[in-house]
């Protein structure tokens, strides 16, 4: 069903600029990457808010490498069917989860005090979006990582790392 749905988003936004956007967002959020630098130049300008800020970033990299962990445990393939085209590089073939979405959702959880909930839950949405349409997750790999990143942005939020 899964595949199903990939070739069904793929058919429908496959190709042009849905896909530049996707390319990248996928290469800012690589590593959790493009995160990192928002954090360190939101502590550098904004000192009001710089526990935010590093806090926003640690969130992130910690999602990513508890997703990162995961990968390892579970070890699920990457999505791998005729019906899908793989439309950006992966630095692993393990999926499950996805840490882009772990470290998109932990990142946009703690920003949200600032940007307002709607643009925050925007952003790990386009992000999963994403890596289904390029071909290099699977939605339920996607939706974990969301959660784990959900969960360490709760965390990082109540125990210290609040705006």
């Amino acid at each position: 069903m899964e595949v199903r749905l990939i070739g069904c988003l793929q058919a429908v936004v496959g190709r042009g600029p849905v896909v530049n956007f996707a390319n990248l967002l996928s290469t800012f959020g690589e590593h959790a990457a493009g995160w990192l630098l928002i954090g360190a130049g939101g502590a550098i300008v904004d000192a009001r808010r710089r526990q935010t800020w590093v806090g926003m970033g640690t969130a992130a990299f910690t999602a990513h490498a508890a997703a990162v962990v995961i990968k390892r445990v579970v070890r699920r393939p990457r999505p791998d069917s005729p019906l899908i085209r793989v439309l950006d590089s992966t630095p692993s073939r393990l999926s499950f989860p996805s840490a882009h979405a772990a470290s998109t959702t932990a990142a946009a959880t703690m920003l949200a005090p600032l940007v307002g909930v709607p643009l925050a839950a925007s952003v790990p949405v386009a992000m999963g979006v994403g890596r289904v349409l390029l071909g290099v997750h699977y939605p339920s790999d996607v939706l974990a990582g969301a959660g784990v990143g959900l969960l360490v942005g709760v965390i990082a939020r109540r125990y210290g790392m609040r705006p």
